[in-house]
């Protein structure tokens, strides 16, 4: 029996991704980090912490980007979109955070440009390994982060918006 070829990168549909990272202010977006250095390590044997690159995103997107990117053209898959400009917008996107509200709220645009190179992923997975499971079905777990994430997520907007009570003192 023949063996299955894996994936080259994480598998997941968009709307896991943008929903995921949403609901988890954005530690879906490590999760997702993480798992794709991981494959990238397995499959090159470069010598790397997926762990860290992880942790430290801000320095280590472009180059996940570019290799993503690379990769798909060595397979001629179609990139369509800039390494260097996705990783600027994204890292422009996860520094926003520290904007007064409710600036701060761009941040939750940071998922739509990972899906732009989601996108490039999935069509590589599905080139390279067309029986790959594509992780679209949300576990018990992811489900149980959209409930909790989702609370917390709408009571952030409304406390946002809520104008403080001035106190005397």
């Amino acid at each position: 029996m023949q063996e299955q070829p894996e994936p080259l990168f994480f598998p997941v549909s968009p709307l896991k991704l943008v929903v995921m990272s949403t609901v988890t202010f954005g530690f879906y977006e490590a999760f997702w980090f993480y798992k794709n250095w991981q494959l990238v390590k397995l499959r090159t044997q470069r010598p790397m912490q997926p762990f860290w690159r992880a942790v430290f995103p801000v320095l280590f997107c472009y180059s996940l980007f570019k290799e993503i990117h690379h990769t798909a053209s060595q397979k001629s898959i179609t990139a369509t979109y800039n390494p260097l400009l996705l990783a600027v917008a994204w890292i422009a996107l996860r520094i926003s955070v520290r904007l007064p509200d409710p600036y701060w709220l761009v941040v939750c645009l940071s998922p739509l440009v990972l899906l732009l190179v989601q996108q490039t992923v999935n069509r590589l997975n599905t080139s390279v390994a067309p029986a790959h499971n594509p992780n679209s079905h949300f576990s018990a777990w992811n489900i149980v982060g959209v409930v909790v994430g989702g609370i917390l997520f709408i009571l952030a907007i409304i406390g946002t918006f809520i104008p403080e009570v001035p106190t005397d003192g």
